[in-house]
């Protein structure tokens, strides 16, 4: 089995070591902070700690893991596929388009596996959604519109539109079928500090007419994580928070008739998407097959991340 080593032991990070660690495949962790080292040590004493990234890379390890704040994931990532290695990068991916297109082609030019953690493409709601589409079940996909927001944590650094719609980005470009992107519009409130966005919507339109909508927030009343897919025979609605899909039997007919054949509650099956993302991550090292979520879905969430912040900034 391939081994790999995680690069950040903070609050994801975490998550990440503890993963690779139950599936067998944890060799090493890098991680800089103190505290993070300690809790390490402690909880994994047989796995080797390292303080130097660069001395960690010369060893024959043969993935890396990157778990750190964004703004370091291009030099990181940039550093291990010269050294060589297969790459697990966080979301998002980089914080500019250009730098996710370089590594994503030196990747391909030298054979290196780059996977991108979008977890929600491994949420077994999300891969029943894409299969029922492919099968035809509700005919021409129109749009997706995707809403996530809470009363969470707020950031000084990052705003909303960077924290939370990573994940939704590419749960969008996976159920239209990954079309080109046309056009950005986006529309954001800064209401707690000025500069960080916390409330933001965001039109997306695509290559052959599809479109889609995204609406962020951290300062709102409720918890809701929705993505609905609209149709041209059903439609389709997945409660994130409940893990349920609902099949709405509607829609218009020619005529412009509304037509309502009934709604059908889809229980999905309880999964621990990260584990499936850690798993698919070894599956690809062992096979050399291409990510669900490769470097190449990471560089289209990442131009649209900025051209939706670009179309804020105006």
């Amino acid at each position: 089995m391939s081994k790999v080593l995680v690069v950040g032991a903070g609050h994801w990070g975490k998550n990440l070591i503890q993963n690779f660690y139950q599936l067998g495949a944890l060799a090493g962790v890098v991680e800089v902070d103190s505290k993070n080292s300690l809790y390490i040590s402690q909880t994994y004493p047989e796995v080797t700690l390292y303080s130097d990234y660069n001395q960690a890379l010369k060893t024959d390890i043969s993935a890396i893991v990157i778990a750190t704040p964004a703004p370091s994931h291009y030099l990181l990532a940039k550093k291990a596929l010269e050294a060589g290695k297969d790459v697990f990068i966080e979301k998002p991916m980089t914080l500019k388009t250009a730098e996710a297109r370089e590594l994503a082609r030196y990747a391909d030019e030298h054979s290196l596996i780059v996977m991108v953690g979008h977890l929600l493409l491994y949420q077994p709601a999300v891969k029943w959604m894409q299969e029922y589409i492919n099968q035809g079940h509700i005919g021409q996909v129109f749009h997706v519109a995707t809403v996530r927001n809470k009363l969470g944590k707020v950031r000084q650094q990052e705003n909303v539109w960077w924290s939370f719609a990573p994940h939704d980005i590419s749960v969008i470009l996976h159920l239209l079928g990954n079309p080109q992107l046309e056009q950005v519009q986006a529309q954001g409130q800064a209401i707690l500090q000025a500069n960080i966005v916390d409330n933001i919507h965001v039109n997306l339109s695509f290559s052959g007419g599809k479109t889609a909508h995204i609406h962020c927030s951290w300062y709102w009343p409720l918890l809701q994580r929705n993505t609905i897919v609209i149709g041209s025979e059903k439609m389709l609605v997945y409660d994130e928070v409940n893990k349920i899909v609902t099949i709405h039997n509607k829609g218009v007919d020619a005529n412009f008739n509304n037509r309502d054949d009934g709604t059908l509650e889809v229980q999905i099956e309880s999964a621990e998407p990260l584990k499936n993302e850690c798993q698919h991550f070894l599956d690809c090292l062992r096979t050399r097959q291409k990510p669900l979520s490769d470097v190449w879905n990471g560089v289209a969430v990442v131009e649209i991340l900025e051209r939706a912040q670009e179309a804020l900034n105006e």
